[in-house]
């Protein structure tokens, strides 16, 4: 038995991600978590989710720190944990420069210290008392909620990338969200950051499951593919942990033609080390590996093939019987 989140997000409609979340009420989910980049809002999406899902607990998966202010990012979250009786989890993270300047029109600067800040006066807001801030970057007089929060404490997850974040994480957070890294390297910084502090490990896993492994791998390498290529971050991050070469060919391709052939040059050793995907029987064993590593909670982000709502359902069976 396991417990295990779900991520519906990026590659599903607003409709898409309401049927799979009637589908996962039947099983035993940890919990869902919605992603919020260029497309949709996640707490519009996570609203309706909760009266759809009555059981799994609901994440951001992940709202960056530069577009909203920690104020209006608490306020959100106590709505959401009203709404769904105390199940919100708050998902937090710095997304990229691109995406913040180009798209936010904010600077990206400061990171480790704006995440300190927001998360100490996201804290402050959600614990429902009146708040007096004074930071480097957030200034609060008096700020008090209107509404009564269902907890005091809600948990706050951050999704970290290189050391120092990480650090920061172990630090100040109730749980992190890694995101693409190699199994080996998952391992070692788990077992480091794990013996100084306990905290709750999520990990979110490219996931593609299909009677035809053939097509599942093809559907993973594509997804890692689109990150290696526009993330940065996680170009350098893989670079600077095994993949250098690999990363360098995706990206030069990625230059030349865009995303519409480049995951050829995905190589099965990354999709090893990175994702899941294949046959059932296949997937359920690559989840292990990773949970053998130190993660606690394995967040399936799925990747469909074919008919979605059928994808999505034996995804959802393959681990039926695991779920706890």
């Amino acid at each position: 038995m396991m417990r295990l989140g779900f991520s519906l997000g990026s590659l599903l409609s607003v409709k898409e991600i309401f049927d799979c979340a009637k589908v996962l009420n039947g099983y035993s989910a940890d919990s869902i978590w919605i992603p919020e980049t260029w497309g949709m809002d996640c707490g519009s999406i996570l609203s309706h989710v909760a009266s759809i899902a009555n059981k799994p607990k609901l994440g951001s998966s992940i709202i960056n720190i530069y577009s909203r202010s920690p104020a209006l990012t608490a306020m959100s979250a106590v709505t959401l944990d009203v709404i769904s009786g105390g199940r919100f989890m708050l998902g937090l993270g710095t997304s990229s420069k691109p995406i913040v300047e180009d798209w936010h029109g904010m600077e990206f600067k400061n990171p480790l210290q704006r995440m300190r800040e927001y998360v100490d006066v996201s804290r402050l807001v959600m614990s429902g008392k009146k708040v007096s801030y004074d930071g480097k970057f957030f200034h609060l007089k008096n700020f008090g909620l209107l509404i009564k929060p269902e907890r005091t404490r809600i948990p706050i997850y951050l999704a970290a990338i290189n050391q120092k974040m990480v650090e920061l994480t172990w630090e100040i957070a109730d749980g992190v969200i890694f995101y693409l890294r190699p199994l080996h390297e998952l391992k070692t910084t788990i077992e480091k950051m794990q013996s100084r502090r306990k905290i709750d490990v999520a990990c979110q896993l490219i996931t593609c499951v299909s009677s035809d492994s053939e097509k599942a791998i093809t559907r993973v390498k594509q997804t890692i593919a689109f990150y290696v290529s526009v993330g940065g971050i996680y170009r350098q991050f893989l670079a600077s942990n095994g993949f250098k070469k690999e990363t360098e060919t995706i990206f030069e391709e990625y230059k030349k033609k865009g995303l519409s052939g480049n995951h050829v040059f995905v190589t099965d050793d990354m999709v090893n080390s990175l994702a899941i995907c294949g046959t059932p029987d296949d997937v359920i064993q690559k989840t292990s590996q990773f949970i053998e590593s130190g993660v606690d909670l394995p967040i399936l982000q799925f990747n469909p093939v074919g008919n979605v709502k059928e994808s999505f359902e034996l995804l959802v069976k393959t681990f039926a019987s695991d779920m706890k």
